[in-house]
């Protein structure tokens, strides 16, 4: 089974993109973020043309969204509300297979790493908070977790440790949140069991880098986690470099995720 997670920015503007994702790459289960549309104007039928047949998906007018399109049929789904708001960073699925996925979008956090004078940041500390608290209350046998958590939590997930330090996405109470929620809940991080933490990882270049592959200004925003008792079924897991060459591309690229299933 092939699960894949990709902050799309935009599925509507992105469409295509993503169906060219899922037929050259065999996708089983895509997995988006930042659809940004209602769910009136969200694509399916596009999704179901290509053999999605089976989906989830909360969105609003252009902010966040989330989404999960399969072939595999889901048998159940479900959201939960973060820090008090009803917007849409979260949905899960359990799958036929009995296999249960989680598709998070974390708060960015704004400019500012500092929770009293920036609202955003505060808020995105204090999701990462519900998170662990959350996960540290259920069973997550046979689960997978993907998103955009908009953290790099290691040295080599940002082009730069000593200069990114102060920057949101690699501060020392982000990073240290981030790897709390995965210790305490078990989490087996899949990026960094196929690929060393002394290797560098990205999945995000900004847009604001003229040449991205050149400056290679990247940093490891999103993210696949799987249950320790999946651990033994993992057979892959790719960073599809490439696609962010492809034309108006989205400033993330998808990770695939392989199970023997």
């Amino acid at each position: 089974m092939r699960i894949a997670t990709w902050n799309i920015n935009s599925v509507r503007l992105r469409i295509h993109h993503v169906l060219r994702f899922i037929k050259e790459q065999n996708i089983d289960v895509m997995c988006l973020q930042e659809t940004k549309t209602e769910d009136e104007y969200f694509p399916i039928f596009q999704f179901i043309d290509a053999g999605m047949k089976y989906y989830y998906f909360r969105g609003e007018k252009s902010y966040n969204g989330v989404a999960i399109l399969s072939k595999i049929p889901i048998k159940e789904n479900s959201f939960e509300l973060w820090c008090g708001l009803n917007d849409t960073r979260h949905i899960s699925v359990v799958l036929e297979n009995n296999i249960k996925i989680h598709n998070f979008y974390v708060p960015a956090g704004g400019d500012e790493p500092d929770i009293i004078i920036n609202e955003k940041f505060n808020h995105k500390i204090n999701f990462i908070k519900e998170m662990t608290q959350y996960f540290n209350k259920i069973n997550i046998k046979k689960t997978v977790l993907v998103g955009d958590l908009n953290v790099a939590p290691y040295e080599n997930d940002v082009w730069s440790h000593k200069q990114l330090l102060n920057v949101v996405s690699h501060t020392p109470i982000e990073t240290e949140l981030l790897t709390k929620l995965i210790n305490n809940s078990n989490w087996v991080d899949v990026g960094r069991k196929f690929i060393l933490k002394h290797e560098k990882l990205y999945s995000w270049w900004s847009y604001r880098n003229r040449d991205w592959k050149k400056s290679n200004r990247g940093r490891r925003l999103d993210h696949i986690w799987v249950s320790k008792d999946l651990d033994a079924i993992l057979k892959s897991f790719l960073s599809c470099k490439e696609i962010r060459d492809w034309e108006k591309p989205s400033d993330h690229v998808p990770l695939i995720l392989e199970l023997s299933v």
